[in-house]
């Protein structure tokens, strides 16, 4: 055994090189310091593979084979349909080739000058090779999206709920390349059947299926292994705990449905009433909208047509529309039934209130207060919020008219207008849940 061949198998026989090719990457290349907990095992199997692959052809003087170009083209193909840019990518394999260098100067035993003037022959050969298959890729991804431009919409909206644009950047400029303006500011619907559908029975193969090699991580799958959908809630369940990311096993909804909803709340199936282009995808069990801010007023009527109910966040920014989607998916997931009555539409509020009571707030209290109360807690509105604090402590209009000194018509008048103000009946009984905690929260 040569040395070049012991330096390998004391670097790929631990986690630590991987991990610090990882955190390099993570903290030097901006595209990938965006990436959370559930994209970074795709860029730690990819590095644990190139560390691997590099370090053999270093031991072998051996050269790229046409299964490590099929591997890069898959990389470059699914980087493409994230939206990552191909100069980040490309910048990520160079901290990989530093940190694996700066390993191997540091193993035992340590390299000659020979086998370092191999290794450097050897990354340059490599980091040139992939630069050439990574261009002719994303060229060929572009243009593959680009002649079907409702699968790149759909694509678009999968990758942005999912998280995987790095930037604000990036987006904009995949946005351009397929001629649509996202809406900002937005309204996200995610949607579910109001009542559970029964699944659909998987077919069952007439013959035995061939042996297949173990797939290869290259990145994403298809589009609809890529998702991360919510699992579907039992009308009888209350505050269960959301599920975890990624699992789903709910019934899938046809795709048509999406269309048609976004058909009904647009008027043409995409276009909203700005110049901005609304989007629709499916993820197993639920429709993903994402609408023109005010298209939300439209949304109760068109899901009671279609026996849904849904949540719409329209409070987070563009890069954050990942964050509003989980929001969304967990609190159609922790909702109990009748807080979905009679509008079955959860809102910003509805939702954040939901992760504080599931543990996982996310945002502060007072945000949360000001999304629940909102124009209550305008101080010419005192009187109103006051109101509402009596009614909410003695529990009946006459207690709270008779702690204010007020008559019971006039405490019932001010519940109405906290009702017109907010979008919340204190007499109903998650609206009042709601109100309750913001109110006592927010002090």
């Amino acid at each position: 055994m040569n040395d070049r061949e012991r330096i390998r198998q004391e670097l790929t026989a631990t986690p630590r090189v991987v991990d610090a090719i990882v955190d390099a990457v993570h903290a030097q290349v901006p595209a990938y310091a965006a990436l959370d907990d559930r994209r970074l095992p795709e860029v730690r199997a990819i590095a644990g593979w190139a560390l691997d692959r590099l370090l053999h052809l270093w031991a072998t003087d051996g050269a790229m084979e046409p299964a490590d170009l099929r591997r890069f083209r898959g990389i470059a193909a699914a980087r493409a349909a994230d939206g990552r840019p191909v100069q980040a990518v490309l910048r990520a394999y160079r901290v990989a080739a530093t940190v694996i260098a700066d390993e191997i100067a540091l193993g035992t035993p340590r390299p000659t000058a020979e086998d370092a003037f191999a290794l450097t022959r050897m990354l340059l050969t490599a980091l040139d090779t992939l630069a050439e298959e990574m261009a002719g890729t994303y060229a060929a991804a572009n243009e593959d999206l680009a002649g079907d431009r409702g699968r790149a919409l759909r694509l678009l909206l999968d990758d942005l709920i999912a998280g995987r644009h790095a930037s604000i950047g990036a987006l904009t400029g995949r946005a351009n390349r397929l001629g649509v303006q996202l809406p900002d500011p937005y309204c996200l619907l995610v949607a579910e059947p109001a009542e559970p559908v029964e699944p659909i029975a998987p077919a069952r193969p007439t013959e035995p299926a061939e042996p297949t090699e173990p797939a290869e991580p290259t990145g994403p799958a298809e589009p609809a292994e890529r998702a991360e959908p919510g699992q579907p809630v039992h009308p009888g369940r209350a505050f269960a705990p959301p599920s975890p990311a990624g699992v789903d096993t709910g019934p899938a909804v046809p795709g048509e449905l999406a269309d048609e909803l976004l058909a009904a709340l647009t008027g043409h199936g995409g276009a909203g009433p700005s110049d901005a282009t609304a989007l629709a995808t499916v993820r197993r069990s639920r429709l993903v909208l994402l609408l023109p801010a005010g298209a939300e007023a439209a949304v109760p009527a068109a899901l009671r047509a279609r026996a849904l109910r849904g949540c719409a966040i329209s409070g987070e920014s563009l890069e954050r529309i990942a964050v509003a989607h989980r929001l969304a998916a967990d609190a159609l997931d922790t909702a109990p039934a009748h807080a979905h009555h009679p509008a079955r539409l959860l809102t910003d509020g509805d939702a954040q209130v939901l992760a504080l009571l599931a543990g996982r707030p996310a945002t502060t209290p007072d945000q949360i207060a000001r999304w629940v109360l909102g124009p209550l807690l305008h101080p010419g509105r005192r009187h109103l919020l006051d109101a509402l604090t009596a009614y909410l402590d003695t529990g009946s209009a006459n207690a709270a008219a008779r702690r204010l000194g007020l008559h019971p018509q006039s405490l019932r008048y001010r519940l109405r207008r906290i009702g017109d103000l907010t979008g919340r009946d204190p007499r109903d009984p998650w609206q009042r849940l709601t109100l309750d905690i913001a109110r006592t929260i927010g002090h």
